[in-house]
């Protein structure tokens, strides 16, 4: 999150032009400190269904590109996966969250997240000028992955990021649009957990910000009133909060996760709500911010170089 301070402007700036200039103002020191920083945005939920919101996650994502951010743009598409498998007759069971997946379902996984999901992603990038290029972690083997669990199927696990193509990508002043299937050594491929491989590829980024886009409004001390949002905290508040149950279920492992990419050098984590309009830059250029920040005290240390 980028600061404290009033969450929205009370005039409309089409009726008082000096509104849009202080907005402006106030997004020019953020501008300035996130110039040149690699900041992979994980896209998913309801903001990937919906026309409008996908509109503006695009329109948000090129203008951070504009102004100097080096964005990496991460997805999934587990709704989108689940429909074609509607289609086709064939119903999905879930483990923990996850999506059991035998050969059908991946070669279906594939084909959504890589010919359909990635390439809409990048028209819409594209849309704004040749800006993308769109990626799978099967090429030049970018997430070789593992099975996660026999009784999974085709579920991978990030075993490692070979970080070279997206620094390249980068380098050529490029968006990386990267759909989230990986691939072992003997050349099996896996559906891997979106959340999961944006965390490993941030971490191996050295990433200055993660962002999460989700289908809440961030982590809530009451998980039924959105408005005990909490906006700030680090590995020791998360650890506190899951002791005393303020964390639960599902959000456990997020915010663990959270923590982890913290520790390994990765600057803030960013769970934003990706049904809330432009929230991307609410929550980057912006005093007040919108979501929850997972901070840490690690000391960042040089990522992979980027060419400029």
């Amino acid at each position: 999150m980028s600061g404290e301070g009033p969450a929205e402007a009370s005039i409309d700036p089409r009726d008082d032009p000096t509104v849009a200039v202080e907005v402006l103002l106030q997004a020019l020191p953020y501008i300035e400190a996130f110039r040149g920083a690699v900041v992979v945005v994980k896209f998913g939920g309801n903001a990937m269904g919906d026309p409008d919101l996908f509109e503006q996650f695009a329109s948000d994502i090129v203008l951070m590109h504009r102004v100097g951010m080096r964005p990496v743009v991460v997805h999934g598409g587990g709704p989108q996966i689940g429909e074609w498998l509607g289609r086709l007759g064939k119903t999905s069971e879930f483990v923990d969250g996850r999506r059991v997946t035998d050969a059908e379902t991946l070669e279906v996984a594939q084909m959504v997240l890589m010919g359909k999901v990635n390439a809409d992603i990048v028209t819409a990038l594209n849309g704004f000028g040749p800006l993308a290029l769109g990626l799978a972690g099967t090429d030049a083997h970018l997430l070789e992955a593992e099975a996660h669990d026999p009784e999974l199927g085709y579920v991978g696990s990030v075993t490692r990021v070979n970080p070279e193509l997206i620094t390249r990508t980068l380098g050529m002043g490029l968006i990386p649009v990267i759909a989230t299937i990986g691939v072992d050594h003997d050349g099996q491929t896996y559906n891997i957990n979106a959340d999961d491989a944006a965390t490993a590829i941030a971490e191996e980024l050295r990433a200055e910000k993660l962002i999460f886009l989700t289908d809440v409004p961030g982590l809530l001390a009451d998980a039924d009133d959105p408005s005990t949002l909490i906006d700030r905290v680090d590995g020791d508040d998360v650890a506190r909060m899951v002791s005393d149950g303020t964390i639960s279920g599902g959000m456990v492992p997020k915010m663990s996760g959270c923590v982890r990419a913290i520790e390994a050098g990765v600057g803030s984590v960013h769970l934003v709500d990706g049904r809330r309009p432009h929230v991307l830059l609410l929550e980057l250029l912006t005093d007040a911010g919108v979501g929850t920040m997972v901070v840490g005290d690690a000391t960042i240390s040089p990522g992979p170089e980027v060419a400029p």
